[in-house]
């Protein structure tokens, strides 16, 4: 039911060592229309990650263009604290940012996505657990995941959920799926069932948001509250 990294990663990976210069990490990214190229051993192992941004840094603090004294925007300054030492660098591993944020393989899309937000990148080197290179997943990738048609998401809903995961009464339970928002209606058993239901179908691969409208025969949830 869940995607995995391994289902949406691309693993026609464009690299660098840390020995790559400058200019061929920037023509790297502009030709393969990637924002951030790992940076790899000899042995595949991952090192670190060079983005857009960490190219970017030496255009900010490029003071021979500017007066004498010139001072780069204090978000410059401030957005990282080894930006100027970033800025001086000429090669990948002067460059990069190390160590990468990774993600196995087997991870769930959703955990990578998380992994994304909280580190704030557009983009994952996926690892094996021995640190080698398997593929790259980025937030394009993810975003595909919502292009599922509304009818097979249906399908997966009624199959892998109320069929399968929920061992219970579904057959009173009506899936609508109408640009990735699902409506189910009808009835169960339990209060509680209804609320099982909606969650587990709020994490099919596809579903936007989930529209509740189930009844229930019997409210059980104060059963649960004692």
């Amino acid at each position: 039911m869940h995607m995995t990294v391994a289902d949406v990663m691309t693993t026609k990976v464009v690299s660098v060592t840390a020995a790559t210069p400058f200019k061929d990490i920037a023509e790297a990214l502009i030709t393969g229309g990637i924002s951030a190229i790992p940076v790899l051993d000899n042995d595949n192992h991952v090192l670190g990650m060079v983005s857009e941004a960490d190219l970017l840094r030496k255009e900010e603090f490029r003071e021979q263009y500017y007066r004498e004294g010139y001072r780069p925007p204090l978000r410059a300054r401030l957005r990282h604290p080894k930006s100027r030492k970033k800025a001086a660098g000429d090669t990948a591993a002067e460059l990069m940012t190390s160590p990468a944020v990774t993600v196995y393989p087997e991870a769930s899309a959703v955990a990578a996505a998380r992994l994304m937000d909280a580190h704030d990148v557009k983009r994952l080197a996926v690892t094996d657990y021995n640190g080698r290179l398997q593929g790259i997943v980025s937030r394009r990738d993810l975003v595909k995941l919502f292009l599922r048609g509304d009818e097979e998401i249906a399908t997966a809903v009624r199959d892998d959920i109320l069929d399968r995961a929920l061992w219970v009464n579904t057959e009173g339970v009506h899936v609508q799926v109408e640009r990735g928002i699902v409506t189910l209606s009808g009835w169960m058993e339990r209060r509680t069932e209804t609320g099982i239901a909606a969650r587990m179908t709020s994490r099919v691969n596809g579903v936007v948001d989930v529209v509740d409208k189930l009844t229930w025969k019997t409210d059980d949830s104060k059963w649960e509250a004692k």
